[in-house]
């Protein structure tokens, strides 16, 4: 712990401590004589000659009677050659000159830190015509201030490219988004999910979005599969209303004559000035599922409910056997300055670079949170605060839901331009161990959560820390890792007994983007591995879940599992297969005896002190294969037509009325709004 400790202190003083180290800026040629507080004028004015002088507009370009800017992205590296980065154009044979005329350039003096060379960002704004140019080349840090100013709301269809909106957090849409970030110096992949803003000096989405619109003369066929449905625009605001659907019918290989879910919604959203946007939605719906996401549901079913429908919420009972759950998120999102962001709203966060997070998943329901983003450097530090429910029966009281609270901090640290190491801390209280609820204390957004449970006793809070680190083997290659502890006695770790009170989690995973040279094609491998009673406490009003769905992994504690996932895209069309294979240990029923799977259980409860290990109890062989392959009919609210399958294998050792053998095939056809992440995969 005070390892830790120390190298907190360490990054907080190193990162306040640089603004006071000696740099220099690249020496263009011609500039050799300059002082070097001119540097800059002197390299933005030569470079942007050369350029201009180089440079020959595209033919169909001009024909066109093109009117805008070209961004461009570009390094000046150590040994003061230029390298494009990135080129934001809706012509490809604009972006081909911008790379030709590069290559053209001399090299340079590199720029310097504390007298070593280093690579230096830049942003080049070129304006066509060519005669227009008249905004000078910036360093990246200023990205956000030139970006702002460029764009014309009244000239874009997707004016959200251009906000402080969130990016809707879908693993298929984020691994094109996260390979295209892997390419680049200073980025930060695991705190999800991104702002448009924040991306775009690395990708072009509203290219990509350009690319896929199809050619339609009617009002319909344009909105069906190309535009918002209604967007209202200014110079300097936007608003669009989009409907939202997740309509889909299926059958598993139960009684259940068919399965179902009815899903209808309204999202509104749009961005007042610069630096203020907002986001709201609201879905009502209707749903059966497979037999054992129907039993998933009415576990600890909250009083006056028929159930959690998982990732969702509260739901009550439709007609005789299905659930009726509405669900409404929203958040604003303000950016005052390049170093914060502000959202407070109710939705999901997501905390890592696997499928699955320790820390922080998106597969319990929405909760209200408040977070700062603060990025500068080569940090980005993320804190969160959320308000969570706990709506066990045992919990409710006078009919509402038991509140406790949970503070997040995650710490991103990009120690090289291929290594990105993580340190997170979170607290869980609640009304009952803090007499005013939250404890002021954890209001703090860098004080240590672990001295101040410390301080205050065990019983006032529950506290985890963690570490995360990614390596980028090649643009296309990562491996990531996460390591958690909830608690650990570091001289029992390896001393062979099984101590219970080592608790605490692993993962190890790698990406393989664009595998074996197509496009398209993405191959992740994952291995989790959690220890009895990870994630539970003594009070159990003080455990890492809300609405009866886990904060973490889906699974809880007390499991290991490995998993296998392909998906691959190209243009409109998306196919994904993911392999699960784990076992993870339940309690027996009716027994009073906890074995560390179930987190809602007091740890007081445990088998043993001794002899504890991963898979204990009822031990459970799970298998779960998963295929789903679909087109994308509108890419504005990702509306798609899909078709997938689900295989699942659950065996236990011992079969009661909770935990039971079963073998599912469920068969699903539909057209949704794929917005957000729902797991089915426990």
């Amino acid at each position: 712990m005070k390892n830790i400790i120390l190298l907190f202190s360490f990054l907080i003083i190193t990162s306040f401590s640089v603004q006071a180290q000696l740099s220099k800026p690249p020496v263009y040629n011609g500039c050799e004589e300059v002082q070097i507080d001119e540097l800059d004028a002197c390299f933005s004015e030569k470079l942007k000659t050369d350029v201009i002088n180089e440079f020959k507009v595209p033919e169909n370009v001009e024909k066109e009677g093109f009117k805008g800017t070209v961004n461009a992205i570009f390094l000046v590296n150590k040994e003061g050659v230029f390298e494009v980065l990135y080129v934001n154009s809706v012509y490809p044979e604009l972006e081909d000159e911008v790379k030709r005329v590069f290559q053209t350039l001399p090299k340079i003096q590199p720029a310097t830190f504390n007298g070593r060379a280093v690579d230096e960002r830049y942003q080049f704004p070129i304006s066509i015509p060519l005669s227009d140019n008249t905004k000078k080349v910036v360093v990246v840090e200023e990205k956000k201030e030139i970006e702002q100013e460029i764009p014309n709301l009244e000239n874009t269809l997707f004016p959200e490219f251009q906000s402080e909106l969130n990016i809707p957090f879908v693993h298929q849409e984020y691994d094109d988004i996260i390979y295209h970030l892997n390419k680049s110096e200073n980025t930060h992949t695991s705190s999800k999910p991104y702002l448009f803003n924040e991306v775009k000096p690395y990708i072009d989405l509203e290219t990509k979005r350009t690319k896929m619109l199809k050619k339609r003369e009617t009002w319909g066929g344009r909105k069906l599969h190309n535009e918002h449905l209604a967007l209202v625009k200014g110079k300097d605001f936007w608003f669009t209303l989009n409907p939202v659907f997740d309509l889909q019918v299926g059958k598993d290989n139960s009684d259940v004559d068919y399965t179902y879910n009815n899903t209808r919604g309204l999202q509104i959203q749009g961005s007042i000035g610069k630096k203020l946007s907002f986001s709201t939605s609201f879905y009502e719906s209707q749903g059966r599922f497979a037999d054992y996401v129907n039993d998933y549901a009415k576990v600890r079913t909250p009083p006056e409910s028929y159930g959690v429908v998982p990732g969702r919420g509260r739901a009550k009972k439709f007609k005789e056997d299905s659930f009726d759950y509405p669900v409404a998120e929203a958040y604003l999102s303000f950016t005052p300055s390049k170093f914060f962001n502000f959202q407070f709203g109710n939705g999901k966060n997501f905390i890592g670079d696997g499928y699955r997070s320790f820390f922080l998943s998106d597969v319990a329901s929405p909760y209200p949170f408040l977070k700062i983003s603060t990025t500068f450097w080569k940090i980005k530090y993320t804190n969160l605060w959320m308000w969570m429910d706990d709506v066990r029966p045992s919990a409710v009281t006078n009919d509402s839901n038991f509140r406790k609270y949970v503070a997040m901090h995650h710490l991103s640290w990009n120690v090289t331009k291929r290594f990105n190491i993580g340190l997170f801390e979170s607290v869980i209280t609640n009304e009952e161990s803090s007499p005013n609820g939250f404890d002021i204390s954890f209001f703090n957004p860098i004080i240590f959560y672990r001295a101040v449970e410390f301080n205050r006793g065990s019983r006032s809070g529950n506290a985890n820390i963690g570490l995360n680190m990614k390596y980028r083997v090649k643009d296309n290659i990562s491996v990531y890792t996460q390591f958690l502890i909830d608690e650990m006695t570091t001289s029992r770790v390896f001393d062979g007994t099984g101590y219970w009170g080592n608790k605490f989690a692993f993962q190890l995973g790698g990406k393989y983007y664009n595998a074996f040279k197509v496009d398209g094609l993405m191959l992740q491998g994952e291995f989790n591995w959690v220890r009895p009673y990870t994630y539970a406490h003594g009070d159990t009003k003080l455990n890492s879940g809300h609405y009866n769905q886990p904060l973490a992994h889906l699974w809880g504690g007390n499991f290991y599992e490995v998993i296998g996932i392909a998906r691959y895209s190209k243009e409109r069309w998306f196919g994904n297969a993911k392999l699960i294979a784990g076992k993870k240990g339940f309690d027996f029923e009716d027994s009073d005896i906890s074995y560390g799977g179930d987190i809602w259980r007091s740890y007081d409860e445990r088998v043993s002190d001794e002899g504890n290990e991963v898979g204990q109890g009822n031990s459970t062989n799970i298998f779960i294969a998963d295929f789903q392959g679909g087109y994308v009919l509108n890419p504005v609210t990702n509306l798609q037509i899909f078709g997938g399958v689900t295989f699942r294998n659950f065996s236990p050792d011992q079969s009661g009325d909770v935990i039971s053998e079963n073998n599912t095939t469920w068969f699903t056809i539909g057209l949704k709004s794929s917005l957000f992440n729902w797991y089915f995969d426990f």
